[in-house]
């Protein structure tokens, strides 16, 4: 495996070789495991809330330069969905039966729910599969956004687009490790608050996932 000082997350010049490889090289060995809500609670099963085969998803990580370098395109959901309303979401949904795979799904849904056009999209490589207790395999495809564009939400479904710091969520000293009650059993999640914004649950699950895919 290629290594890299951590320092190179903050240089332009050398993030995305260093996502490229630490990618590539998890690929090449067939991804270790599943990562998923499991992981932080193994008593709960990977689907705890879900019975049947699992339902196929991706998202988009999509990563644009700004001059004050490399930030997470991230989206806040409107608050009259019926599953996640208002929470802090990573563009995506499921896979359908048109979609040649993950990449064009989530480019698709980032399409969609952004306005995000796929060409404006240069590709990365792919996470594990994030397996959620409600029931999704989901497949996090990462790349870099080219700076021009331009986000449009769609008021369906997206209140809003904002930004978040690559180096912020690189960090693990801000990926805290939180529980509530559920079901009458303690279950744990990551969190990362960020200003106004609580990013949390599978949204974090996955950003944490990638934290360990490059630097561990």
């Amino acid at each position: 495996m290629t290594a890299f000082p951590t320092k190179s997350l903050v240089d332009p010049a050398d993030w995305p070789t260093l996502f490229r490889t630490r990618l590539d090289d998890a690929a090449i060995r067939g991804f270790e495991r599943e990562t998923g809500d499991h992981i932080l609670n193994p008593d709960l099963g990977p689907y705890a809330k879900w019975e049947g085969p699992p339902r196929d998803a991706a998202v988009l990580i999509g990563i644009v330069e700004r001059g004050d370098g490399p930030n997470v395109v991230l989206t806040q959901r409107t608050g009259h969905l019926k599953s996640h309303a208002g929470q802090v979401a990573l563009p995506g949904g499921k896979i359908d039966p048109t979609d040649n795979g993950p990449v064009e799904a989530a480019l698709r849904e980032a399409d969609e729910e952004i306005g995000l056009a796929p060409e404006r999209v240069e590709l990365i490589g792919n996470l594990a599969p994030y397996l959620t207790g409600s029931g999704y395999r989901v497949v996090p495809v990462v790349g870099t956004i080219q700076e021009g564009a331009v986000f449009r939400p769609n008021p369906g479904e997206v209140e809003s687009v904002f930004e978040v710091p690559l180096g912020f969520l690189m960090d693990p000293a801000n990926h805290q490790k939180l529980s509530r009650e559920w079901q009458g059993k303690r279950r744990y999640f990551y969190a990362m608050p960020f200003g106004e914004r609580y990013i949390w649950g599978v949204t974090a699950g996955i950003i944490r996932s990638l934290y360990e895919t490059v630097y561990r």
